[in-house]
């Protein structure tokens, strides 16, 4: 399978760098696609457990390296998880970004729930969890977890049409506010260290690969039937520092789905996932609720 070069891949933590796998075995492993083009990696329990699966989808940019902790955190306290890569994102195979779409990214996170089975619970973070929620139409879950998620159309203020026009066909990181000095990342995201900060600039790539028609289809609405989430186990977390998708959005949309909210006033948008202080407290938070609903 022909993967993604840019932006390079950087090797998977090893057990001792993530210490968050309580000393429990972990088995690393992979999921291929062949037929989307789709790489999606795996970190296991050494032993098998009655654990429902997670499968962790990421947003704009982004890639499995993006849950590199939280698979850690889980595998090493009997949960496997799965952390897709969307086409065209880091272990992916490579593809034209200017051909796909919210619609295609659906259809790939549809496909990674349907290897996985029904019973699999759906983390998403930033447009991963408007897509979870777009694919949990078309295929059952067994919970539903969102990160900042973005919002969908009933709860959102439509861009105007020169906003969706500004938005190339392709883009990167600069369109996301991070094609700037680490310094003032490190004043804007006060709950990451330099070495967060410097893995996540390097990881969202150094050229405009992102698909321009995925942005303009989340900023003009994508609509999503809630009703399907109604016997489903859902909690949303929001982050105080979270410049991308405001704390109050998130709380706007645990009340449209009525689902939990977990509020973080501390963490940023990627502070609830990557940040090497910040992130545990948000994993201790999910298996909580993961636990009190027996997933």
């Amino acid at each position: 399978m022909n993967r993604v070069p840019d932006p390079i891949p950087e090797p998977i933590l090893s057990r001792a760098q993530v210490p968050s796998t309580n000393g429990r075995p972990v088995r690393k492993d992979e999921i291929e696609l062949h037929d989307r083009g789709i790489y999606i990696e795996s970190w296991l329990p050494e032993r098998r457990s009655r654990r429902k699966p997670l499968l962790f989808i990421h947003g704009e940019l982004a890639g499995s390296w993006l849950w590199e902790r939280y698979l850690g955190y889980f595998a090493g306290r009997g949960w496997e998880g799965h952390a897709l890569n969307l086409r065209n994102h880091y272990w992916s195979q490579t593809a034209d970004p200017a051909e796909l779409s919210f619609d295609t990214y659906t259809e790939d996170v549809v496909a990674a729930l349907d290897r996985l089975g029904p019973a699999t619970v759906a983390i998403g973070h930033g447009m991963g969890g408007l897509l979870a929620m777009k694919a949990a139409e078309r295929v059952a879950i067994g919970g539903l977890i969102l990160l900042s998620p973005e919002l969908p159309r009933d709860l959102r203020t439509p861009a105007r049409a020169y906003e969706l026009r500004d938005i190339p066909e392709v883009y990167g990181r600069s369109v996301i506010g991070w094609e700037t000095l680490p310094e003032k990342l490190l004043r804007d995201e006060r709950d990451l260290n330099l070495a967060d900060v410097l893995r996540i600039q390097h990881l969202l790539g150094q050229k405009p690969h992102e698909a321009g028609a995925a942005r303009r289809q989340v900023l003009a609405g994508v609509p999503v039937d809630r009703r399907v989430f109604a016997e489903v186990p859902r909690l949303v977390i929001g982050g105080g520092l979270d410049h991308a998708v405001p704390a109050e959005v998130s709380e706007r949309l645990a009340e449209w789905l009525g689902a939990e909210y977990e509020p973080f006033g501390a963490h940023s948008h990627y502070g609830l996932v990557v940040g090497e202080q910040s992130y545990q407290q948000v994993a201790e938070s999910v298996r909580a609720f993961l636990e009190t609903n027996r997933l």
